[in-house]
């Protein structure tokens, strides 16, 4: 399965960028963008694994559960 990498502009905007099969590579892709985005703006870069780009963009916009460490 490849990895998706997608630009994430507020509020949840996506934009397909590159579909790249190894990880290393999809990772220096998403690590080179950040740099060049800077520090001080509101745009994300994010890789995702899966099968197609539909299910990849299903996973970016579907908003993640808060995580529980430890017992309640």
């Amino acid at each position: 399965m490849p990895y998706f990498v997608y630009k994430i502009s507020p509020p949840l905007q996506l934009e397909y960028v590159d579909t790249i099969e190894r990880y290393q590579d999809a990772r220096a892709l998403v690590r080179r963008r950040r740099e060049e985005e800077g520090t001080g703006s509101d745009i994300q870069y994010r890789l995702v694994f899966a099968r197609q780009q539909g299910e990849a963009e299903k996973l970016l916009s579907t908003p993640r559960d808060d995580r529980v460490i430890g017992e309640d």
